[in-house]
């Protein structure tokens, strides 16, 4: 699943790069999340309907 880092999320996403070896679960979570977000809007924006349908 891709996924997008909000600008609000970046810092905890740098974090996670940073401090990978020490804690690769952090960024993983991290990924996760911003994954979980991306696939919530693109559910929205497949359900989108038009008026005229």
């Amino acid at each position: 699943m891709p996924f997008i880092v909000l600008d609000s999320d970046k810092p905890f996403y740098m974090r996670g790069l940073k401090k990978y070896k020490e804690d690769k679960m952090f960024l993983i979570d991290t990924i996760k999340h911003e994954q979980d977000l991306y696939e919530s809007i693109v559910n929205e924006m497949l359900n989108f309907k038009l008026d005229d349908e």
